[in-house]
């Protein structure tokens, strides 16, 4: 049953929401009635969650599969060092309570996936995207696009980060553009950032996952200019912002119903693909002098602090227009850090290429300083 008042203590709380003339009691009652569900509570998802549970919005679910690591916590500023370990939806609603114990909170610490999606999505006015996970991602537009639900789509990336309200209500009958409007096609596996590798700025989701809360508020209560038709562009080394004017795609629903009708198949069983190597099978091969091509995928820098001896330099990046320097005649073995990047330049070169002499080093340089060359520098 919606509230048709606000309480007592709520305008206490409130005040200074209810002061400004744009919000004032009717609405923070709108926010109070809202149920606004975050995907991902992470680097955006801690900083949404807790501007929206200090906002009063009423209902707020959180699902996170994952646990909490200490790599987290240079970003993630709703988790402790001594909850590493533990689940993060679970953890983040405890610290939420606690921050305003008048709000009901939904846990869910399953993945979000297509068997669940569309039940747990349809509870909800709002979604919020904080995933670092483009299946999810999509999977979060065709669903929402299904149900005519809005969500506030953010992503980061080392330095910078975007901003978008997808999939709104621009009345008379029209809705904004969708994620599939803007990047209609899921990236292969060697265009996908990872964030482990790459690196991101700790206080970036902190700066994008506020504009997303700002974007959720502003949704609920109808006030200010949307960006439901813009994409929101922030550079954090040069301050600079952007704003790139977006529109709906006449297909926009055709997509989103592809997008889950594909998402349900069944995969197409293939052929053994790549395969992965560890350290000291690479070291016993190289030492009986086996002609094996190394390929390092790692940055300029990285491979100038440490590689393998004969290793050819081809950062992720140039992979693409490199392909034919790679051999098909001999055992290629790719490595990079910690054997991340490595897999998707693997999983890539097999898929473009049908190339099968293809293996990641397990671990990567890392696990060969370890195991088999430990005088060697690491990072």
């Amino acid at each position: 049953m919606e509230a048709t008042a606000l309480l007592p203590a709520e305008k206490q709380r409130y005040q200074k929401h209810l002061n400004l003339p744009e919000i004032g009691p009717t609405g923070q009652l709108l926010l109070k009635n809202a149920r606004v569900l975050v995907v991902g509570a992470g680097g955006l998802g801690c900083p949404v969650l807790m501007y929206l549970t200090a906002a009063g919005v009423g209902t707020i679910g959180v699902i996170d599969p994952d646990v909490v690591d200490l790599s987290n916590l240079q970003r993630q500023v709703l988790y402790t060092t001594d909850e590493v370990g533990q689940p993060k939806a679970k953890v983040a609603v405890n610290h939420l309570n606690r921050l305003n114990p008048d709000l009901t909170f939904d846990t869910y610490t399953m993945a979000l996936d297509l068997g669940n999606a569309r039940s747990i999505i349809e509870e909800y006015d709002v979604v919020v995207d904080c995933t670092d996970n483009f299946k999810v991602r999509y999977l979060v537009n065709d669903v929402c696009v299904a149900l005519g639900k809005p969500f506030v789509y953010g992503a980061i990336h080392r330095f910078e980060g975007q901003v978008a309200v997808l999939n709104a209500d621009l009345g008379n009958g029209r809705r904004g553009p969708t994620y599939r409007c803007l990047f209609p096609e899921y990236p292969n596996q060697i265009e996908i950032p990872n964030c482990n590798d790459t690196g991101v700025l700790g206080v970036l989701p902190g700066v994008i996952g506020t504009y997303q809360a700002n974007e959720v508020i502003k949704l609920i209560t109808g006030i200010g200019q949307s960006l439901s038709e813009h994409l929101l562009m922030v550079d954090l080394l040069s301050m600079n912002q952007q704003k790139i004017k977006t529109k709906r795609r006449a297909d926009a629903e055709e997509l989103a119903r592809q997008g889950l009708t594909s998402a349900g198949a069944r995969p197409t069983p293939v052929a053994a693909g790549p395969q992965k190597m560890s350290t000291r099978e690479l070291a016993e091969r190289l030492s009986m002098g086996e002609n094996i091509f190394l390929l390092d995928v790692r940055e300029r820098p990285e491979y100038d602090l440490c590689h393998l001896e004969g290793a050819v330099l081809i950062p992720v990046g140039m992979i693409p227009n490199n392909r034919k320097r790679i051999p098909t005649d001999r055992p290629v073995v790719i490595y990079c850090h910690h054997g991340i990047r490595s897999a998707n330049v693997v999983q890539y070169l097999y898929t473009q290429d049908g190339l099968t002499n293809l293996y990641n080093l397990d671990g990567g340089i890392n696990a060969w300083a370890r195991d088999i060359e430990p005088e060697m520098a690491v990072y």
